[in-house]
């Protein structure tokens, strides 16, 4: 894999470490060393990051099923397989969604990988989820704000420990979605001790520190939505597809889908 422009490859970066734990092949030493000092600790870890990408494949479907033609989809990461524009436009060829990241790593792989049917109703976003008039201005020239719109947020939010400024962040986005739009929102939990374990490791090593939430704090970003049920549950138990083996396993990952009213 070449070395891309402005990439330093000398220090773990979260996305490439979640490509790492995903299976993907969008990572370097740094990063693969990094993802296994974490699950040395917190073995279920790839587990977690599988069940975050399922719950994007679930809740996406929904949202199409729900009539959402058009998704803002902020924070993206490294593109893998069953991205936001693949899982809507299977179902509905004419849905529009824009990508946000800010990282120059994640922009340039999004771009060289974005091929194929449907590409013309897909836009990135170079832009920082807390200069949310940038990521709306920008989003406006792609999506009709007065349709309904998907709002996803999977594994951002932790990169921020003040609750307050993360909210805010969020109701930004939120408060200029016409009625009738949702919010995916799935991010890690403090809900098992060696969970807690890899995070601090994570932190102490990373570039970029994350902050686990309580459920409740994570509920904490639907305020004043309508959640859909079952409400803010773990990942693997949010829709799951139906099997005769038993519910699936919990996963340290918090998430909900909620209407906005």
């Amino acid at each position: 894999m070449a070395d891309l422009p402005s990439i330093d490859t000398t220090v773990a970066h979260s996305a490439r470490v979640w490509n790492y734990w995903l299976g993907g092949k969008d990572n370097y030493p740094v990063d693969r060393e990094m993802g296994d000092f974490v699950l040395q600790a917190y073995p279920e870890m790839v587990a977690a990051a599988r069940a975050d990408r399922e719950f994007l494949v679930r809740a996406v479907t929904f949202l199409a099923q729900q009539g959402i033609r058009q998704f803002l989809d902020v924070g993206t990461g490294l593109p893998t397989h069953n991205n936001t524009h693949e899982v809507a436009q299977a179902l509905t060829p004419e849905a529009r969604i824009v990508y946000v990241d800010n990282d120059p790593m994640v922009l340039a792989h999004a771009r060289a990988l974005l091929t194929g049917p449907g590409v013309d109703h897909v836009r990135y976003v170079d832009a920082d989820l807390f200069e949310p008039g940038k990521v709306l201005d920008a989003a406006r020239e792609h999506l009709d704000f007065g349709r309904p719109i998907g709002l996803t947020i999977l594994g951002t939010m932790g990169h921020t420990p003040d609750n307050e400024k993360a909210y805010a962040a969020v109701r930004a986005f939120v408060d200029a979605l016409p009625p009738g739009s949702y919010l995916a929102l799935c991010d890690g939990s403090n809900t098992s001790e060696p969970m807690i374990e890899a995070s601090h490791r994570w932190s102490e090593s990373a570039a970029l520190p994350y902050h686990l939430r309580t459920p409740e704090e994570i509920a904490g970003f639907f305020t004043g939505l309508d959640l859909v049920e079952p409400g803010v549950v773990s990942a693997s138990l949010w829709h799951p597809p139906q099997t005769e083996v038993g519910a699936p396993d919990e996963v340290d990952q918090y998430c909900g889908v909620a209407r906005k009213l």
